[in-house]
């Protein structure tokens, strides 16, 4: 496993939402990953961030470890959901939300 992968993995592993996005949570630079940002927002998730403009290793890493092309990219404890229009997808039809109750994901407020 390159560092990388391993710095990737790690992120992964041990955040329960974690969104690797163009930007911070703040302040997209994409509007692709503020839709992401604006889906997890409205569902009240405690999530984490990735800003993958800040690092070209992971930039191009997390393209690998999903092999899922563009960012942003949403993994959810541990598991590869999808890009900003599979979230849309997901939110609309119900399937977002349902996934994160599913997998007991804490609230913002809940987040310590």
């Amino acid at each position: 496993m390159s560092d990388v992968t391993s710095r990737i993995d790690d992120i992964v592993r041990n955040k329960d939402v974690v969104l690797f996005m163009k930007g911070s949570a703040l302040f997209p630079q994409c509007g692709f990953s503020s839709r992401a940002v604006a889906i997890l927002d409205h569902l009240g998730v405690a999530f984490d961030t990735v800003d993958v403009l800040q690092d070209a290793e992971i930039r191009q890493g997390i393209k690998e470890y999903s092999d899922w092309p563009t960012i942003p990219q949403l993994y959810v404890k541990g598991e590869f959901v999808g890009g900003s229009d599979i979230m849309m997808e997901m939110f609309e039809a119900g399937e977002l939300q349902q996934l994160l109750t599913e997998r007991q994901v804490a609230k913002a407020e809940d987040r310590a």
